[in-house]
């Protein structure tokens, strides 16, 4: 099982201000003489997993509502829901580079003290530290394009503007870290204490390694096929995971602030929980296939604006009942205003108690509000889908199309428990779901595809949401076309890159600028997005 209790982030103390006193007590050292020769890396390597993975408003204000798996009437998630990139909320964009550099320098760190003090001590730390290096550069490039990559985390020697690299060049160099970073762990070896996502088992990171390579690979099928195809050949041959319990996934802590999940933290805030909602896109596709998700992860607030913002009052989750909430309105009561369509439900409650998207679905409170809760990186119900794709384009992967997708699903269904019981679909539901949808020979990509942006957003892991319907164009979303958006109505493709480094790496940013075509944009593919 794994650890709920996380870790103290040892190193937040020591390389910077962010992290309160509380920590300190847990070293017999004093912090401020600490040092390679004497400082413990599984505290770096705890601080740099738990900084990737706690993205919050990262994913919540830019990916879940471009892909439309949620959706808000609220004005700063405006950024994703109606590509406005409105007020002062743009900063939100550089999220998701600060927090990857952030925890890539963790994860430096912790290599390089483990190899001062001794690299056969720690060699499974060194190799998980490179794995999960790989993820995140992945991340970042998948959302920015060219970025620091062979100069990252060099400022000890002396680099502080590193240069740009190219996706291109970046995608083969990923795949040749990671395969050698998997060939390194050693089941003899000492185990990693520090490790979040699974205690230090060296089997479950081969299999996480091997599933990462999937996921690598899989990206480049319309830039470079030839190198898809022969890393996922090669890592479905090695062995990926087999089951949603091998899920990487880290769980929050309720024990201190900064170790709580901290998208349910955003979700948490007034405004967040009164007005973000499950998009209709999403519950009308539940709907029509008759997925046993629906009522798992949704639900209708109890009427009135007081129940509506009560965080520990339960919504109604019946299947029939619920309806999402359209991409791309507002309640300023102009055109755009979502009490002015036609299956606008009405409001709940009434008078001073009126709940004006009170009758819209919101994401389940208790699955996906709690302190507690799971970040979902990387998953085997993902893994079996991308396999079923690489399966129907002739690839060699170990099992046919169909085999993979079933698994996909079901793994898919299955990991909602891994929020709790509370979203747990039994066995029989899901053989009955697959039994009556199973893969189509007429559109395999499209409906594997689909499966992938439920997976993806049911777990509450929107970016991947977003990568993959960019890669692959499913499912087939109407973009909306709000007043003053800043792409001509059209879905965001990549975030705009951090002002930062406009002005602290000019040279660098330049040279990240220079492969978007029509630049610094919303609008602009990275090298993979043809």
């Amino acid at each position: 099982m794994r650890k709920t209790v996380i870790y103290a982030a040892l190193s937040a103390v020591l390389f910077s201000t962010s992290c309160s006193e509380k920590y300190l007590d847990e070293v017999n050292t004093n912090p401020n003489a600490a040092s390679a020769a004497n400082l413990n890396p599984n505290y770096l390597l705890t601080d740099g997993q738990l900084t990737f993975a706690n993205t919050g408003y990262g994913e919540l204000l830019y990916p879940a509502p471009a892909i439309q798996a949620l959706a808000s009437t609220f004005n700063y998630y405006g950024n994703g829901d109606k590509y406005t990139n409105s007020g002062g909320f743009t900063g939100y964009q550089a999220l998701l580079f600060g927090q990857g550099y952030t925890a890539l320098s963790r994860l430096q760190q912790a290599i390089d003290v483990a190899n001062t003090q001794g690299a056969t001590r720690f060699t499974n730390l060194i190799a998980i530290s490179n794995i999960m290096k790989v993820m995140i550069f992945q991340r970042i490039t998948d959302t920015y394009g060219d970025i620091p990559f062979t100069q990252a985390t060099m400022a000890t020697q002396g680099i502080n503007t590193p240069q740009y690299d190219k996706q291109q060049d970046i995608y083969p160099a990923l795949l040749t870290q990671l395969d050698a970073a998997i060939t390194s762990l050693d089941a003899a070896g000492p185990k990693t204490a520090g490790d979040l996502l699974y205690g230090g088992d060296v089997a479950k990171w081969k299999k996480l390694g091997y599933s990462l390579m999937v996921r690598v690979a899989m990206r480049m099928t319309k830039a470079n096929a030839a190198l898809a195809k022969t890393y996922t050949e090669k890592a479905a041959a090695a062995g990926t995971m087999t089951s949603y319990t091998d899920n990487a996934l880290i769980n929050g802590d309720i024990a201190y602030g900064d170790t709580q999940n901290a998208t349910t933290n955003a979700l948490l805030t007034t405004d967040d929980f009164r007005e973000v909602k499950w998009s209709k896109t999403l519950i009308d596709y539940l709907r029509t296939t008759s997925d046993p998700r629906l009522s798992a992860v949704a639900e209708i607030p109890q009427a009135g604006a007081a129940n509506n913002a009560n965080q520990s009052l339960a919504g109604d989750n019946t299947a029939s009942l619920q309806r999402g909430l359209p991409n791309g309105y507002d309640l300023t009561g102009g055109a755009f205003d979502i009490r002015k369509r036609s299956d606008y439900p009405g409001g709940t409650g009434s008078a001073s108690d009126l709940a004006l998207v009170g009758g819209y679905s919101r994401p389940r409170v208790a699955v996906y509000i709690q302190r507690s809760a799971p970040n979902f990186l990387l998953t085997y119900g993902e893994t079996e889908l991308l396999l079923a794709e690489a399966a129907s384009r002739g690839w060699s992967v170990g099992a046919t199309a169909a085999t993979h997708y079933a698994n996909g699903v079901r793994g898919a269904m299955l990991s909602l428990s891994q929020f709790g019981s509370a979203a747990a679909i039994d066995a029989s539901t899901i053989d009955a779901y697959l039994l009556a949808r199973p893969l189509s020979a007429a559109t395999p990509l499209k409906q594997i595809n689909e499966q992938y942006w439920l997976e993806a957003s049911t777990t509450f892991n929107f970016i991947e949401a977003w990568n993959n319907w960019r890669r692959s164009g499913y499912p087939e979303l109407t973009p909306v076309n709000y007043p003053g958006n800043v792409t001509n109505g059209t879905i965001p493709r990549r975030l705009i890159y951090p002002v930062t480094e406009v002005s602290n790496n000019p040279a660098g940013y330049a040279m990240g600028v220079a492969s978007l075509t029509g630049g610094d944009l919303l609008t602009s593919r990275v090298w993979w997005d043809k």
